[in-house]
C-alpha cells in the first residue's frame, strides 16, 4: 500500500512538469516576438494611374506616353497609365471641380492651352504649388521669361504655380502655289487677311480661321490683333478675316486646309506652319507676322485636385527635361522646346531646322502684350465671335463679298466703302438690349469686361446674350446686303 506521502510527490511531479509545458507553449507561440514579413511578403507598392487634363492633339499625348512610361521616373513612382481628358477651355474648371468629388478619378495635372487659360485656373484656385526638388533642378535649365514672355509664373507668395513647357509664337501659314493660282498677294500682316483683296475669291474662301471657343491657340491670335489695333479697329479685322475666311472648329484643320491646297493661308500656330512646311515643303511656309506676334510660354501644372502629387510632379519633370522635350521634335509635332538643353541630345542635334526656327523666334521683338487684359475680357470676347462671325457666317460672308465686289468693282467709292464696313464690322455700333439690365449698350471693352464673370458663371445669362448678338448681328449684315445692293444695282 502506497503511502499519502509519494502519491503527493509524484502529483506534485506532474504538475511541475505540466507548468513547464505550457510556459514552453506559451513562450513560443504568444510571448516570443514574431520575425516580420520577408522582402516576399512586402506589400507591393500602389499602381498608379495619372490623369491629365489637356489641349494638346493625340499625336503629342501618344508620343509623351509611350516615351514616359518607358522612363526611369515612371519606374520609381510606379505609374503605370495616364489618362488623358481633352476637353474644350471652357469646360476646364468644371471637370476639374467635378473631378474632386469622384474617387479615384481626380485630375492631376493640366498640360497644354496657353498662359491665359493656366492664369484663370490660378484665379480660381485650382493650382497647386509646386514643390518638387526634381523640378526646382531642372529649373536652372529653363529660364522665367524669353523676350518678356514668362516661362515660370509665381503666385503671391513666389511659389511656382506653372511653367511652360513648350514655346510659341503666332501667324500665318500660307500656301503659295494657291496664292498664285488665286492670284492673290503674299500676305505679311493681319490686316492683310481682312482687305477686299482676299474677297475676291467668294463664295469659295481662301483663308482659314478656327473658332475661338474651340481653339485656344485662336483666342491668343484674336487677343494679339485686339492689342495692336486696338478694341474697335482690332474687332473691325477680326469681323473681315472670318468674312474672308471658313471658320474651322479645331485650329488643326486650319492647318491641314492648307496643306492640301483647300484655302491659300490660314492664321495658325509656330508648330502647324513647320509641321506644313515639312509635309508639303515645296508651297508651304510659316510666316510671323510684321504688324506684331507674341512669344508664348505653354504652361503645365499641378492641380489641387490631385492625390498623387509626387508622381505628378516626377511628370511635370520629365515633361520639362531635356529628355521629356525630345518629345517636340518628332516631325509629325515640330513644337519649340521650353528647354534648349534638348539641342544638346543626340536627336536635338539631328533637328537644326527646328534649332533655326528656335533661334529666329527669340531674335524677333514680340509687341508689348498684357496677359491681365487680355484675361479681363477672353471669354466675351470668344462668345462675341461666336455669336457674330460663326453663327452667322453664311449672312457675314454675303454682306462682304458684295460689298468688296462693289468696292473692286468701282461701284462705290473709297469713302461709302469705309463708311459700310463699320457699319458691318464695328462693335461699338451694333446695339443690343443686356437681358441682365434691359439697358441698350454696345460691345465696348468696358461692357465686354463687365460682364466676363458673369458669362463664365451664369450659362443662362450667357446663352441669352449670344442669342441677342446673334439677332443684332444678323439685322446689320442684313441692311448692308441691302443698302449695297440698292447702290450697286445689284
Amino acid at each position: 500500500m502506497r503511502s499519502r506521502g509519494s502519491i503527493s510527490m509524484k502529483v506534485l511531479a506532474i504538475l511541475a512538469i505540466a507548468v513547464i509545458i505550457i510556459a514552453i507553449v506559451a513562450y513560443f507561440f504568444v510571448l516570443k516576438p514574431q520575425p516580420g514579413p520577408g522582402p516576399e511578403e512586402e506589400q507591393p507598392k500602389e499602381e498608379i494611374v495619372l490623369r491629365v487634363i489637356t489641349r494638346h492633339g493625340y499625336d503629342i499625348l501618344d508620343k509623351a506616353e509611350e516615351m514616359f512610361l518607358q522612363s526611369e521616373l515612371a519606374k520609381e513612382y510606379n505609374i503605370v497609365d495616364i489618362v488623358w481628358l481633352s476637353i474644350d477651355p471652357g469646360q476646364w474648371v468644371d471637370i476639374i471641380e467635378a473631378s474632386a468629388k469622384k474617387p479615384g478619378k481626380e485630375i492631376d495635372v493640366a498640360w497644354g492651352g496657353g498662359p491665359t487659360l493656366f492664369d484663370f485656373l490660378a484665379r480660381e484656385g485650382l493650382l497647386k504649388p509646386i514643390d518638387s526638388p526634381l523640378i526646382e533642378e531642372i529649373l536652372k535649365e529653363i529660364p522665367e521669361e524669353i523676350n518678356g514672355a514668362p516661362l515660370v509664373r509665381k503666385d503671391k507668395e513666389g511659389r511656382i504655380i506653372w511653367v511652360a513647357a513648350a514655346i510659341s509664337s503666332f501667324g500665318f501659314t500660307i500656301n503659295t502655289q494657291v496664292l498664285k493660282k488665286l492670284n492673290l498677294p503674299m500676305p505679311s500682316r493681319w490686316i492683310d487677311l481682312a482687305n477686299e483683296t482676299f474677297a475676291s475669291t467668294l463664295p469659295v474662301p481662301s483663308v482659314g480661321v478656327a473658332c475661338p471657343t474651340r481653339s485656344t491657340s485662336n483666342t491668343r491670335m484674336y487677343e494679339i490683333i485686339l492689342q495692336i489695333y486696338g478694341w474697335r479697329k482690332g474687332w473691325i479685322i477680326i469681323t473681315l478675316m472670318g468674312a474672308n475666311a471658313r471658320v474651322y472648329g479645331e485650329s488643326g484643320l486650319v492647318r491641314d486646309a492648307v496643306i492640301r491646297g483647300d484655302i491659300a493661308v490660314g492664321i495658325t500656330i509656330d508648330f502647324y506652319g513647320y509641321t506644313a512646311q515639312i509635309q508639303n515643303p515645296e508651297n508651304c511656309r510659316y510666316i510671323i507676322p510684321t504688324d506684331g506676334t507674341i512669344i508664348n510660354g505653354d504652361p503645365i501644372a499641378l492641380l489641387t485636385t490631385s492625390k498623387h502629387p509626387e508622381a505628378a510632379q516626377a511628370f511635370i519633370a520629365w515633361v520639362l527635361s531635356a529628355e521629356g522635350q525630345k518629345v517636340w521634335l518628332d516631325k509629325d509635332i515640330n513644337r519649340l522646346p521650353a528647354n534648349s538643353k534638348v539641342f544638346e541630345t543626340p536627336e536635338g542635334k539631328q533637328r537644326s531646322d527646328l534649332k533655326q526656327a528656335y533661334e529666329s523666334t527669340l531674335g524677333k521683338i514680340p509687341i508689348n502684350f498684357s496677359d491681365e487684359l487680355a484675361l479681363s475680357y477672353e471669354n466675351a470676347m470668344r462668345w462675341f465671335f461666336y455669336a457674330t462671325i460663326t453663327d452667322p457666317h453664311d449672312k457675314l460672308q454675303e454682306a462682304w463679298r458684295l460689298l468688296a465686289k462693289a468696292r473692286l468693282e468701282g461701284k462705290i467709292s473709297k469713302e461709302k466703302f469705309m463708311q459700310l464696313i463699320e457699319e458691318l464690322a464695328d462693335p461699338t455700333k451694333l446695339e443690343f438690349v443686356d437681358p441682365a439690365t434691359g439697358k441698350k449698350v454696345t460691345f465696348t471693352q468696358e461692357f465686354a469686361q463687365s460682364i466676363e464673370m458673369k458669362i463664365i458663371q451664369n450659362v443662362d445669362y450667357r446663352n441669352e446674350l449670344i442669342e441677342v448678338w446673334r439677332e443684332a448681328a444678323i439685322k446689320r449684315y442684313e441692311k448692308v446686303i441691302n443698302e449695297v445692293k440698292a447702290l450697286a444695282g445689284s
